[in-house]
């Protein structure tokens, strides 16, 4: 595999130069601005703090992708993202559901054999199928929502907002190459923000439970 191979898959990118994506390598900031904030709201939480470290990493693996747009950069890109997937889902198993670790270590590695599933299944339906992978996130979190609504309200409510922003970001995301034509700026950049939005989000959900 050429790992320097370039990409080419959002519609601000007009070429393969280093900066033909800025406003999706700049938004990528905003995983910065939440990873700062929420760790001076998570001081004492350690796993919390955790979270935010990875958020940061996120933002500066994007930035990575979106300038240089190589194989190696979109790694950069998507192994943050599914360490801060896998990790959350530890500590919901771990710390909010009541798992044992062990248990929550196996709850957690489902998620694979879960996603497998539900790629394919999310890839026949039309639309959805531009970012399949990215809606068995929603799912599973208002899966959730729904096992501990009656346990947990406040933070079964705070995981269904975050499956509901989630949803607005990857939509967006969707829409990014078929607007190409009446809107060249493309909408990737938004979905960078909400994301980061979100992110933020959830790791607060999780601060206020360990913290209550």
């Amino acid at each position: 595999m050429n790992w320097s191979e370039q990409r080419d898959y959002y519609c601000e990118r007009t070429d393969l130069s280093y900066w033909s994506e800025p406003m999706n390598a700049v938004s990528n900031g905003a995983f910065l601005v939440a990873a700062a904030w929420m760790w001076r709201r998570c001081s004492g939480v350690v796993w919390a703090r955790v979270l935010c470290a990875i958020l940061f990493v996120i933002g500066i693996g994007l930035f990575l992708f979106h300038t240089h747009a190589t194989r190696w950069a979109e790694l950069a890109d998507v192994v943050p993202i599914a360490t801060f997937i896998l990790v959350y889902l530890f500590l919901v198993n771990s710390d909010v559901v009541g798992m044992r670790w062990w248990w929550a270590v196996l709850a957690t590695l489902g998620f694979a054999p879960y996603a497998y599933v539900m790629v394919p299944i999310l890839d026949s339906i039309p639309f959805i199928r531009i970012s399949d992978f990215y809606w068995a996130v929603p799912i599973l979190l208002l899966f959730y929502a729904a096992l501990l609504r009656r346990r947990f309200s406040a933070t079964a409510r705070g995981l269904a907002i975050g499956a509901l922003i989630l949803c607005v970001s990857i939509t967006i995301r969707s829409l990014d190459q078929g607007l190409c034509a009446n809107w060249p700026i493309g909408t990737h950049f938004i979905w960078h923000i909400l994301n980061a939005t979100m992110f933020g989000w959830m790791i607060e959900v999780y601060r206020r439970h360990v913290s209550t």
